[in-house]
């Protein structure tokens, strides 16, 4: 028997799809940034920087790169790459 509406099988193949963004970290400490990031893609390289910090423009999968104000919290929505 097929099922349709929000508990069909679209549903859950989107909700499996791998997080590449974190915008709900924002104004959280980085160390629960960093935790939050590990629970979701275990083996992440996670990189604190202060905001202002110069980076390198290469894109890696493995790496995220939690960019923090002065007072250690997110400054933006951390992403892979």
């Amino acid at each position: 028997m097929a099922t349709s509406g929000p508990n069909a099988d679209g549903g859950a193949a989107a909700a499996a799809a791998p997080k590449n963004s974190w915008p709900e970290l924002v104004g959280k400490s980085s160390e629960e940034a960093k935790k939050k990031i590990k629970e979701d893609k275990p083996g992440a390289d996670v990189q604190v920087v202060p905001a202002d910090a110069f980076v390198t423009l290469d894109y890696r999968t493995g790496r995220v790169r939690v960019f923090v104000d002065s007072d250690d919290k997110v400054a933006r929505a951390p992403q892979i790459g």
